[in-house]
């Protein structure tokens, strides 16, 4: 079930005063890989994160905690301009910690910025490609696929455009925009080779704001989605059958490998990730064994594979990087379903690590 927002009617409201005061809404990922938000006033608008308060919430709504002992800390730790209320309103992201100040078992971030700190000198960038589809409510089914039944095979819908091809374009629009507007660092968006599924890109992205930036953009997808009273799923194979599977390429360079002769830098890297193949994939998200299969532009689960221009391969060279010499890498196994945090520091530990 979902109701569709009235915006003509919420715009009379949000157009009012606020009387010097600032609305900034806290977001933190949940026990499940998801996303939570609630709202706090603020009496001026902050221009740091230092400027922000600690807050907490019942961690045993959230998975997170026991009833007993329910309380979860949250810490601002970035902040972007809020698209939805706009003015001077934020969208604060924040790390959860237990009521001891450690931090939380599902918090992370906490460990990514160890290891993002650890290797800052070597200026790691990253750029992830977050693969979605659109759910009609009503049905479960993908948005845009007929009640009964199933629409036309695979072919037409990759990056296309007219009636029939693309279904729920007003979305991603007004996601591309709402993004824009909140700072987040989205480098394009197209139309997926399944139909009613979509991409955008994030990146390229230093250290941590990699999964700083991703994670506003799901939860920004998340509230337009809201608004148009449609969902979003995230699962690496929302359909079973011959339809393609969702993933999160993640690109990866230092300022080694953007260096010129940098191939040979990111052929060793690959090398070294190789030898961990199996510990990317324990952290490469849930149900990642129905997308990776050796079909669909992808390679096996149980395999490591590398190649350039390869897209069913475990990491992909670009053409443009084998023939420049230099450039970054593509790990085409994330699922859709990541954190990022855990997939950009294990691929920074593994191919620059001991």
């Amino acid at each position: 079930m979902a109701v569709l927002s009235n915006a003509s009617i919420l715009k009379k409201y949000l157009s009012l005063d606020q009387q010097g005061l600032v609305q900034a809404e806290y977001i933190w990922i949940d026990g499940f890989n998801q996303l939570r938000s609630k709202t706090k006033t603020l009496n001026k608008m902050p221009t740091s994160v230092s400027e922000l308060s600690e807050w907490n919430y019942d961690g045993s709504s959230t998975g997170q905690a026991e009833g007993h002992d329910s309380d979860v800390l949250l810490q601002p730790v970035a902040m972007f301009a809020d698209p939805f209320r706009g003015g001077d309103n934020k969208l604060i992201l924040c790390e959860t910690y237990n009521p001891d100040g450690t931090p939380h078992a599902t918090n992370y971030r906490h460990s990514c910025k160890k290891v993002m700190d650890t290797y800052a000198h070597t200026k790691p960038w990253f750029g992830i490609e977050q693969e979605y589809m659109f759910i009609d409510p009503e049905t479960t089914r993908p948005y845009g696929w007929p009640r009964n039944g199933y629409p036309e095979p695979q072919g037409k819908y990759y990056c296309g455009v007219g009636a029939g091809k693309i279904f729920g374009r007003d979305l991603v629009e007004a996601h591309y925009r709402a993004c824009l507007y909140a700072g987040v660092n989205i480098s394009g968006v197209n139309a997926e080779v399944a139909p009613g599924q979509f991409e955008y890109q994030v990146g390229p992205c230093e250290g941590i704001d990699m999964g700083d930036h991703l994670w506003i953009a799901r939860y920004i997808l998340e509230r337009v989605a809201e608004d148009f009273a449609v969902g979003v799923t995230i699962h690496p194979k929302p359909i079973q059958g011959d339809w393609n599977g969702a993933g999160c390429h993640t690109n990866y360079s230092t300022e080694e490998m953007r260096q010129e002769g940098g191939l040979a830098a990111i052929e060793k890297a690959i090398e070294k990730m190789s030898l961990k193949h199996f510990e990317h994939i324990a952290v490469y998200g849930e149900d990642n064994d129905q997308r990776l299969t050796g079909k669909h532009e992808t390679g096996h689960i149980g395999a490591f594979s590398y190649g350039i221009a390869n897209r069913g391969a475990s990491i992909r060279i670009p053409r443009h990087v084998g023939k420049e010499g230099k450039g970054y890498m593509e790990d085409r196994r994330p699922a859709s379903n990541i954190d990022p945090y855990r997939v950009t520091s294990i691929i920074l530990e593994s191919s620059l690590g001991p």
